[in-house]
């Protein structure tokens, strides 16, 4: 996979998303930043592991979402349950032909995170890491996640098999966090 190629194809999946992303720099497991690395460089799914960093559940805000027949796309925001704060924003690509009719209804009814759905109802599935990335925040990520326009974050491209067929591409972009 070519991270920025990737990264470009689910950007452009949903509308008005020119100022999302000022830059964009590919790095290395080994060379991200803690507490990044441990956040994103796992095969696990985000939900779990917003939770658990931010000792709290997470909500999901679907900003935008498009569908064509089996394929749904989203714009999304993960935020605290306890006080709303945003943690993480993403970009999800779902192809539903791999999951029952009741998994597609509970992600397109907007109110619990991917994962957690997933997991709830069990869905055989695997996590495939396929690039970290450093981002710099156009106003549109700034906004978002309630940072600084131009300061920058890190956050990863993903591939989801469920039922070992590659189901689900993801663009997730973590919240700054304070660096170690």
């Amino acid at each position: 996979m070519n991270p920025t190629d990737e990264l470009q194809r689910l950007t452009s999946l949903i509308p008005h998303n020119e100022d999302l992303i000022r830059e964009v720099e590919h790095v290395s497991s080994a060379l991200t930043p803690e507490p990044y690395k441990q956040m994103l460089a796992h095969d696990h799914h985000m939900t779990v592991t917003m939770e658990k960093y931010h000792g709290c559940s997470v909500n999901v805000e679907v900003l935008q979402e498009v569908s064509d027949g089996d394929i749904y796309a989203r714009q999304i925001i993960l935020n605290r349950s306890d006080d709303g704060t945003p943690v993480q924003f993403g970009i999800v690509r779902f192809d539903f032909q791999y999951v029952t009719k009741k998994v597609r209804d509970e992600i397109q009814s907007r109110q619990i995170p991917l994962g957690r759905v997933l997991i709830t109802h069990n869905v055989l599935r695997h996590i495939d890491l396929g690039a970290i990335l450093k981002v710099t925040a156009g106003s549109k990520l700034a906004e978002a996640l309630q940072m600084k326009e131009g300061a920058t974050t890190y956050g990863r491209l993903a591939t989801i098999f469920c039922n070992r067929h590659p189901a689900v591409d993801l663009l997730e972009i973590s919240a700054p966090l304070e660096q170690k």
